[in-house]
């Protein structure tokens, strides 16, 4: 490997540790999620009203002083002008009026003793002109409003604010009371606005600085909640694995401490449960080893009776009686089937126990299907459908017990002729056997591994003992195989068969297991 290919891989390996670790933490990431929306609303909530009552504050501070000294400029200096005055006079007085400490530009507008308008402004922001009021706002400051006990004057000071080119101003007019001059005074509130965005970095910046500090505040309520969580998803799955002896560290009355102490209660409980299961367990299997051990030593003896019943029974002399040769055929097949059940049970305590070994050889597959069928007179109504040469690292007896159980119960079950077809594959060994009978039932199929399971329940009574799949079922795990079954679509049962090519290794593994086992036993 290159080191760019290495340089690589470890980036994807990194990578997927971090995503890994996020579905891990994903409720440590809801919660750093939930503290960053409360505090960014609180923060977004308390700067928007803070920013937003101190730019009412700061401009209206300066609107009302820049309103007043323009009234108290419009009375003291405007106020004193002549009915009809000059343009000079009006500019002489626009520019006293500018000249006050809140810096505006102030604009004249009257009429001459000729009845023309004349303008008289200050000169600031380049040139101050009556274009630069808004209509709407010239419209109100010229409206003569009627003198009532409610309205002492007809003419009244209005004020308003614009944005020019990115600045925002104020503008502002009145009239002379009386009769006389019109003034417009215009101030920028860019000074005002500079401080304002000021603020709302600052503002901004303390939301940005609220919402870290949340999520480092999150991170670590969420280390110090979560711990116990974690600790509890550790423990739960250590209990999954069969590790029952897990129990929590138990510190505190908060609610998660209740739950580690009712983690412990369950886990004590649950090893309790599982121990008397066991010893049940054993208990069983010890019965049924026994009982099969006991149960042989009288058949022995029962076979070798039957079997000389047997001899008399083919014998041509007759000297059977005919009145008891139906009884002595019963016994004979009932001390076979017997001792059918016997073994069965001794093979399936050895396989529940795990006591059950591998003895494995090079075997052709086709000779070993050949001899199954011979050794049991089944060559007429078997197909063979295997080539020679086809090997494989197995266990001959165990294999034969495999072939016996699927061919006996194809012939049985779903009659001759019955196929045996083997493939080959670089891994395993494939062997279907198919029959061609009604198949089997949709409700059937699930159960036909099952131990003295049978698929009709009105004969509780035959010739097989319900253990013969299950025992196939399990020869073939034991290779590290599998059996499954299913209807062929032409009609007919098919059992597959697949074994891997060497089971070696399987082996190996199986006996250093034993051995670890016994080690830590």
């Amino acid at each position: 490997m290159t080191p760019a290919q290495g340089g690589v891989r470890g980036w994807a390996a990194t990578r997927k540790g971090h995503l890994s670790r996020l579905r891990f933490t994903s409720l440590r990431l809801r919660l750093v999620v939930v503290f960053g929306l409360v505090a960014l609303t609180a923060a977004v909530s308390a700067s928007g009203i803070a920013y937003w009552l101190n730019r009412e504050a700061v401009l209206t501070r300066t609107q009302d002083a820049v309103l007043g000294d323009f009234r108290q400029a419009m009375q003291t200096r405007a106020g004193t002008l002549p009915p009809h005055p000059t343009q000079d006079e009006l500019q002489h007085t626009a520019g006293q009026m500018a000249n006050t400490s809140q810096r505006f530009s102030v604009l004249l507008v009257a009429q001459d003793s000729d009845g023309r308008t004349v303008y008289g402004s200050s000169g600031g922001l380049d040139g101050f002109s009556l274009q630069d009021v808004p209509a709407s706002l010239r419209a109100a400051v010229n409206k003569r409003q009627a003198v009532d006990s409610g309205n002492k004057y007809a003419y009244h000071l209005y004020w308003q604010r614009v944005v020019d080119h990115g600045t925002p101003y104020l503008v502002a007019g009145t009239r002379v009371i009386g009769g006389g001059s019109t003034g417009y005074m215009l101030k920028s509130l860019e000074p005002e606005a500079k401080d304002l965005n000021s603020l709302a970095w600052s503002l901004g910046i303390a939301t940005g600085l609220a919402l870290i500090g949340s999520a480092l505040l999150a991170q670590a309520a969420a280390s110090t909640v979560l711990k116990p969580v974690q600790r509890l998803g550790v423990a739960a799955r250590r209990l999954g694995e069969g590790k029952l002896d897990t129990r929590l560290r138990v510190s505190g009355t908060d609610e998660l401490a209740d739950l580690s102490r009712t983690f412990n209660h369950a886990a004590e409980a649950l090893e309790k449960r599982v121990d008397d299961m066991a010893a049940r367990d054993e208990s069983s299997r010890r019965f049924v080893a026994d009982m099969s051990h006991e149960l042989r030593t009288p058949l022995t003896a029962i076979t070798a009776v039957t079997e000389i019943l047997e001899e008399e029974l083919e014998a041509e002399s007759g000297s059977m009686d005919p009145m008891i040769e139906p009884a002595v055929r019963l016994v004979v097949s009932e001390t076979r089937r017997l001792n059918d059940l016997v073994e069965n049970l001794m093979e399936v305590t050895r396989f529940d126990a795990g006591t059950a070994r591998l003895v494995l050889d090079d075997v052709d597959i086709a000779d070993q299907i050949t001899a199954c069928i011979d050794a049991r007179a089944w060559l007429d109504a078997v197909d063979l459908e295997a080539e020679r040469g086809v090997h494989a690292r197995l266990d001959p007896r165990r294999l034969d017990v495999i072939l016996a159980n699927l061919i006996g119960n194809a012939l049985k079950h779903g009659g001759s002729p019955v196929r045996v077809a083997v493939r080959e594959t670089a891994d395993e060994i494939v062997i279907a056997v198919r029959d061609h009978g009604p198949g089997i039932p949709e409700d059937v199929l699930p159960h036909v591994f099952d131990r003295f399971y049978k698929a009709s329940a009105s004969r509780p009574r035959s010739e097989g003992s319900g253990l013969g799949l299950s025992i196939a079922m399990e020869n073939a795990h034991i290779h590290g195989g599998e059996i499954t079954a299913a209807n062929s679509p032409d009609g007919g049962a098919v059992f597959t068969l697949r074994l891997p090519r060497d089971a070696s290794r399987l082996a190996e593994e199986s006996e250093n297991d034993s051995g670890k086992d016994g080690d830590a036993t």
